[in-house]
């Protein structure tokens, strides 16, 4: 009988013990990830794009996630962290360059963390910075603006100056032809809709025909509004073609989502690094969205072999 209750103690322990592996299969060093945003998760494709990245981890290695709004000033970075280091998050994601300096900071509290954010110089053992190369990005946007505008005025609309794309947009429009004039204008704010609007309405008076909304917040209601001009336009962050098919040339997407998986497949692994990682069109992590039928395929040919050729070689068509 004494044997009997014995093995019967043991079978319940096995099931247990498969009935937990059952619910956690992650065997690596992710418990559990956050991920802090300043706006809302539906007000950007940009917050959209983070928070679907955030998903695919939980589902990816069966972990629990969990992802903060409106988080930009110090106090409220702190507080977020606390609450998400306090719930189990050993990797916490910072959707935005704001983060930086306040990882940067916290990273010293909290060494058994692994904080991730986008755009920034700030790095250390625990603390990674993902960039995009958006300066290519920007170049082949203002090599297609420039062949398809007929005034030779084409227009970028940017958030702030410091946007690696805007160089690579003015460097693209010039490679392409060199008589295309490029108007600038500066929200010097991501979430701006209306002051972006004024931009536009400047830019379309004195004869611009191609937009380049630099900011993926205002970047819908550009297109939106070119549409209704009969002018055109290029997406940003998404591919934006079937917002206004006729309209939007194509799009600079940068796969943000995807850099989250592959931050979260490298921490599980042990080997995400605390330093500055860059991406670009060779990892395929940014890449031109659909073109519009408006764009001749001759000329679809020709962008889509300067980006083969850039892939292979890091070398822009002006620096050949």
């Amino acid at each position: 009988m004494k044997n009997k209750y014995c093995i019967f103690i043991l079978a319940i322990i096995g099931i247990m013990f498969i009935s937990g592996c059952a619910q956690n299969e992650n065997l690596g060093d992710l418990y559990r990830a956050g991920m802090l945003m300043e706006g809302t998760i539906k007000d950007q494709p940009w917050n959209e794009k983070g928070y679907a990245g955030l998903k695919a981890i939980g589902e990816e290695y069966g972990v629990e996630v969990e992802a903060i709004e409106n988080v930009s000033t110090e106090a409220e970075v702190s507080k977020a962290v606390s609450k998400l280091v306090e719930d189990g998050a050993n990797l916490i994601f910072g959707h935005s360059s704001t983060y930086g300096e306040y990882f940067y900071q916290l990273s010293q509290h909290y060494p058994e963390v692994h904080f991730v954010y986008f755009n920034g110089n700030y790095y250390r053992e625990n603390l990674t910075s993902m960039t995009f190369n958006s300066h290519a990005m920007g170049f082949f946007a203002g090599m297609l603006a420039s062949q398809m505008s007929s005034t030779k005025q084409v227009g970028i609309i940017a958030a702030y100056q410091w946007q690696p794309e805007i160089e690579g947009f003015y460097e693209g429009v010039k490679y392409q032809d060199s008589s295309t004039n490029v108007q600038m204008e500066f929200i010097y704010d991501w979430n701006d809709k209306a002051v972006a609007i004024e931009a536009y309405n400047r830019m379309k008076a004195n004869g611009v025909d191609v937009f380049y909304p630099a900011g993926d917040v205002f970047s819908e209601e550009i297109i939106t509004t070119a549409s209704q001009d009969n002018l055109y336009a290029l997406g940003f962050v998404s591919d934006q073609l079937e917002i206004e098919p006729e309209t939007v040339l194509t799009s600079t997407v940068q796969h943000v989502d995807e850099l989250y998986t592959l931050a979260a497949e490298e921490f599980n692994n042990g080997k995400l690094d605390g330093e500055i990682l860059s991406f670009d069109f060779k990892d395929d992590f940014i890449t031109l969205g659909e073109f519009s039928s408006k764009v001749p395929r001759y000329y679809q040919a020709e962008i889509n072999k300067a980006i083969e050729e850039y892939k292979k070689t890091g070398l822009l068509p002006n620096q050949y």
